[in-house]
């Protein structure tokens, strides 16, 4: 793999650009490289932006999706992978789903308060929760926060169930409330790993825990029962499709129950971020990548369609999903992960407990 020569390229970033707004009537554009543009070009720093919201859980209608409901403490995320389908949301609160999405993060620090008076609600019936549906509720902000364990901690006061989803070692700083909400079948981990090469992970993925640190992390969870699952998610051709077999194997040796992956899918924004960042991480093979995964979204590097957007089509997400078959039935033997538990949800009538 090439190694990047470009001076312009922003290491610890995998966004390289600010792309524009759709929903903005008037954008920043770089008209001179010295000047005002360098506050707006240069790698700034991470900013912090509190929001305020009445209610804090997510409905989900999408067939594609397993998950009810979801909840999402933070919007925008530092890890920075350059796939991110979650980019696109950024530019719903005037941002770009570029550089700003990596370094303008949106708290939601009333949000473990909020869940509990849902949960208090008249009527509410409860659903499997995923953390998070949209951008990872362990991103480095949260060591300092810590709204993802006081959501916890009201999950488990409530006895509802909560399936997560993330690629930081950080939460094994939780371990102590998931194993006590796994023992009363309420609680699930999926860790991301899409691939073991560690000169790939530092340019998609700039500031996440390499793929060893999360195998680590799969495994004490295995070794705590806390059920657990790999999630090779995405697979992009060209770059980590070959890696399959070995990241199922790892996570399989390591503990995990279970697998799943998605293909990549380009939307938005995200088309012009990762066209642009692969010409410059991968110049020798940036066209091939591109047409790969145009080639498993009929020609296209987007794709909507229900049903088919996340496993896409044709030969080349055939040959993917048979080797993702192969390599499941190989490597994990008909493990499966424990289905969560509804029927322990526990409403206090109003009565909230003094938890924060």
């Amino acid at each position: 793999m090439d190694t990047i020569q470009n001076p312009d390229y922003f290491k610890g970033r995998g966004a390289q650009v600010n792309t524009p707004n759709k929903f903005a009537a008037q954008r920043y554009v770089a008209e001179h490289t010295e000047g005002l543009d360098e506050e707006f070009l240069e790698n700034s720093n991470t900013q912090l932006i509190d929001e305020h919201p009445k209610k804090i859980i997510s409905t989900n209608d999408s067939p594609d999706l397993p998950m009810g409901y979801s909840l999402n403490p933070y919007q925008g995320c530092e890890h920075g992978c350059i796939y991110c389908y979650a980019r696109n949301a950024h530019e719903y609160w005037g941002y770009s789903a570029g550089l700003d999405f990596e370094r303008k993060i949106i708290v939601k620090r009333n949000a473990a308060e909020l869940l509990e008076r849902q949960f208090n609600t008249k009527g509410y019936r409860p659903k499997v929760i995923m953390l998070s549906g949209n951008t990872d509720c362990y991103q480095p902000i949260e060591r300092k926060l810590g709204i993802t364990r006081a959501i916890l901690q009201v999950m488990l006061a409530y006895r509802h169930p909560v399936s997560i989803i993330s690629k930081n070692n950080l939460i094994l700083r939780d371990m102590d409330i998931l194993a006590k909400m796994a023992s009363l079948g309420l609680a699930q981990v999926a860790i991301s790993i899409n691939s073991l090469n560690e000169e790939l992970r530092q340019k998609m993925e700039p500031r996440t825990v390499t793929a060893t640190g999360r195998l680590r992390v799969i495994q004490k969870l295995s070794d705590a029962n806390i059920p657990v699952m790999v999630m090779c998610a995405p697979i992009i051709p060209g770059l980590n499709s070959e890696e399959v077999p070995d990241v199922i194997k790892a996570a399989a040796s390591h503990g995990a129950r279970g697998a799943g992956y998605t293909i990549v899918r380009l939307n938005g924004a995200i088309g012009e971020l990762f066209t642009d960042w692969v010409h410059k991480a991968y110049p020798d093979r940036a066209d091939k990548v591109l047409n790969s995964i145009a080639a498993c979204h009929g020609g296209k590097l987007n794709d909507s369609r229900w049903g088919v957007r996340m496993r896409g089509e044709g030969k080349e997400a055939e040959s993917i999903r048979q080797l993702f078959k192969i390599s499941v039935r190989r490597y994990l033997n008909q493990r499966m992960l424990p289905e969560l538990r509804l029927d322990l949800f526990a409403p206090k009538k109003g009565k909230q407990l003094d938890l924060f």
